[in-house]
Formats: C-alpha cells, structure tokens, sequence
C-alpha cells in the first residue's frame, strides 16, 4: 500500500441520486489527486461531516491542512473535532476535489446511475482504488517510465486479484 501524506486535503460533497432520493457522496482528496475516502449519507448535515471526518482522520492520520467549500457542517465539524484553524476556504482553492469528481460521473452515466445507497458505497470505494491505482498522470512521465509504472501497477492489480 502506499504511503499517504497527510499534508494537505481537499473534502468535497456531491449529490447523487438513488431511485429518485437524493444522496450525498463525500470525497477526502490528497494534494496529489488521490481519493483518500469516499462516504455516502442521506444529509449533509454537522453529523455527516462529522462522521466522515472521523473516518478519515481515524484511518489517514491528521492532516495539516483541509481545503474545503463553504460549506457550514464543515466548519461546525472541524470545531467539534479540533481543526478549525487547519481549514481553509475559498473561491476557487477546492478545485482538485471538483474535479476529482468527474471520473465518478462518468463511471456513473454509463451505469445508468444506481438503485441503492449500499451500491453506491461499495462502488465509490471500488472506484477509487482502482483509479488511485492506475491514475499514473501520463503527461509526467517520458513514454518509457509510463510503460514501466503501468506494468508495474498492472502486476500489482493482478496479484491483488488473485490472493
């Protein structure tokens, strides 16, 4: 597994829809564009923020930074777990976890969206760790190392697969 920097965040919601109900899916992104968690509830509210916090910070450690929208259960959470001076808000700073979401729509328009909450969960984190792992960032590298790191990450898939 590989190691996680806990130096600077970005959290971000995005609503989903499940038979007409709509859902929110709550994404932790690292400075490198690396989905860290992903979490699905029916509001987004304090306690939702405040749970998927928990979870993020119980399993990643405590980051020095968190980039957030506006968001008010944001700040309300941060306050209830200590962070509120390491949260930073702003026009357009949130900007890697926005986009972090596009993958995730597409994925889903060719899923015909989903039926169940516990679906989606299991998806988004399916989802995530499959595309951290061959997410290489082609524009990076010269051709040779692009080759190099994709077989590798496809050989270390492979035998993830088979145990």
């Amino acid at each position: 597994m590989r190691a996680w920097s806990n130096w600077h965040w970005n959290l971000d919601e995005v609503f989903v829809k499940i038979n007409g109900e709509t859902h929110y899916l709550w994404r932790a992104v690292d400075h490198e564009g690396e989905v860290l968690e992903s979490y699905v509830t029916r509001r987004r509210d304090r306690k939702a923020a405040l749970k998927f916090l928990r979870k993020s910070m119980k399993r990643y450690g405590q980051p020095q930074v968190l980039v957030t929208d506006k968001l008010r259960s944001y700040g309300a959470a941060m306050k209830a777990v200590g962070n509120i001076l390491k949260q930073e808000t702003g026009r357009w700073l949130n900007n890697r976890a926005e986009n972090s979401h596009l993958p995730f729509r597409r994925r889903e328009r060719a899923m015909l969206r989903f039926r169940q909450m516990r679906c989606l969960q299991k998806f988004a984190a399916v989802h995530s760790s499959v595309h951290n792992h061959f997410n290489q960032e082609r524009h990076l590298y010269s051709r040779d190392n692009f080759k190099f790191n994709r077989a590798a990450a496809l050989a270390e898939w492979r035998g993830l697969g088979a145990a």
